[in-house]
């Protein structure tokens, strides 16, 4: 079935308009079609239910709402969807308990990551959906470096960030080591991190060590070496996205279509396309709404995604904080949540 362009909203009678505005928000609100009974009676439209009926029909016909074949009722189409978005929808500010939750869990004093993961998890629980957010783009900067022996051939690289935060990888050494060299490259790497991160002190390590300038001996050298190319493969590795509440979209609704379910968590799992997708927000001046199959991730979950940057003091995008649900999200209490929580994100990172 061919439908009809959609329509922009001002080309749309009052009346049309008010019937769709009460089916969209009466179907975001229960998740179930809205029929013509409801849209008549208390608190609705002063019009006949034949009158209402002709005017679903024909927003119908534009391809605004759908009628479901269990129900006389009628539910917005994802052109629906958007149209109510961008040209009806009226927001609503986070409360002030919402936004003093908010701002006491991202302040939670720890590594930024500690915060980011609880930041996920409170949109998570105040939204009904799952709460994901991308890590900053940038690697601390480190303080100090330890090489502790941990037996044949191995050592722990004990990293200290300027943030107060503690990473631990393991070093392979090479057979033979001399006594003293574990120290002696310690001591030469902690002078090169201060205040840089490990790619600017990689770089000019590499730079001293190949101009000879570097007073280390050639089993000094090798260590060093080894321990750089292992951060940065483990940086590269490193996860970009964090991801809470995916309980949160198996409700009832969603487990009468198990297939589609099964569509999201797959979806999920592969966090590099989820953060492929939420990177197409880091540009955005604002909160950005994927809806349904707007995007090609969750376009077989029918899931929308609504994501907004968040930036450092300088105004550089540093990351991504959003919420993936439903198609029938409350859009107008989440659109500013996710647009608040990246303002609070972005005063805690500076």
């Amino acid at each position: 079935m061919k439908h009809m362009p959609t329509p922009p909203i001002t080309e749309m009678t009052t009346r049309a308009r008010d019937i769709f505005r009460l089916v969209v928000e009466g179907y975001l609100a229960t998740g179930a079609p809205v029929g013509s009974k409801i849209l008549a009676g208390p608190g609705g439209m002063n019009l006949s239910s034949a009158s209402i009926r002709s005017v679903l029909a024909d927003l119908e016909g534009q391809g605004l709402l759908a009628a479901p074949h269990t129900s006389a009722g009628r539910l917005p189409t994802e052109a629906g969807l958007r149209l109510f978005v961008d040209g009806i929808m009226q927001v609503a500010e986070p409360t002030v308990e919402e936004r003093l939750a908010i701002e006491s869990r991202i302040s939670t004093p720890g590594p930024i990551e500690a915060a980011l993961e609880a930041t996920s998890a409170l949109l998570s629980s105040l939204t009904s959906g799952a709460g994901v957010v991308m890590v900053p783009r940038r690697e601390p900067r480190l303080t100090h470096l330890q090489l502790v022996p941990l037996g044949p051939g191995r050592a722990l690289a004990v990293l200290v960030g300027e943030d107060g935060g503690v990473e631990n990888r393991i070093v392979e050494l090479p057979m033979g080591l001399p006594p003293g060299a574990l120290e002696e490259a310690s001591n030469y790497i902690s002078a090169h991190l201060i205040g840089r991160t490990l790619a600017e002190a990689a770089l000019a390590m590499r730079a001293d060590i190949s101009s000879g300038k570097s007073a280390l001996d050639a089993a000094s050298r090798d260590l060093v070496e080894r321990g750089l190319a292992v951060w940065s493969e483990d940086a590269m590795a490193r996860p970009v996205l964090i991801v809470r509440g995916q309980a949160n979209l198996l409700d009832e609704a969603a487990l009468t279509d198990l297939e589609r379910v099964r569509s999201l968590l797959d979806d999920l799992e592969n966090k590099q396309s989820v953060a492929d997708l939420l990177d197409t927000a880091r540009e955005a001046q604002a909160t950005r709404i994927f809806i349904g199959s707007e995007n090609r991730l969750f376009a077989l979950s029918g899931s929308s995604v609504i994501a907004s940057p968040y930036r450092d003091r300088e105004g550089k995008v540093v990351g991504v904080v959003g919420v993936i649900g439903p198609t029938r999200l409350n859009y107008a209490r989440v659109v500013p949540m996710v647009d608040f929580t990246a303002q609070s994100l972005g005063k805690l990172i500076g």
